[in-house]
């Protein structure tokens, strides 16, 4: 169902967690639960994976993250202060110390000149630590855009779990 690499970065993250005794939790927009379907592959993920919310409406990242109206008049969904806010929501609403977010426009259909079809904004957020973000803009239809998302998030969460 997803790229071998997926699965390889999963199992680090998982085992790296388990070590460090962190608890995930996910916050997805443009993923659809995507990130969660991978991390729950793995077996054995119950000790780490606490829950994953898909929040795919502005109205659902506000009531269940805690994301701030003003985000969403000021920057919108795709921006760099959702991302965050989302993150660090997962944090404040499950019982995870370690959380990613992902936000984005995966097409063909709702981009613009300013947040174009491909861009996606991802957090990572662990107590303790300052929260990272990265903007990238994907190429690719809307399913190459939702791996190379995941693959991101990936990548992000390990680094963040390493620390």
């Amino acid at each position: 169902m997803y790229p071998e690499i997926l699965y390889v970065m999963a199992e680090d993250l998982l085992q790296t967690c388990e070590a460090k005794d962190l608890r995930l939790a996910l916050a997805e927009s443009c993923t659809g639960g995507l990130i969660g379907g991978l991390i729950t592959s793995v077996p054995g993920s119950s000790a780490v994976f606490d829950r994953g919310i898909v929040s795919y409406t502005n109205p659902s990242k506000g009531e269940m993250l805690g994301v701030p109206a003003y985000v969403f008049m000021q920057d919108g969904a795709i921006s760099e202060p959702c991302a965050r806010a989302m993150a660090e929501g997962a944090l404040e609403h499950s019982h995870a110390n370690l959380s990613a977010s992902v936000t984005g426009i995966a097409g063909p259909g709702g981009g613009s000149d300013e947040k174009p079809v491909g861009r996606v904004h991802m957090a990572v957020a662990r107590d303790g630590f300052e929260t990272l973000h990265e903007e990238h803009n994907f190429d690719g239809d809307r399913q190459r855009v939702r791996i190379q998302a995941v693959e991101s998030v990936m990548r992000l969460l390990n680094q963040m779990a390493a620390k």
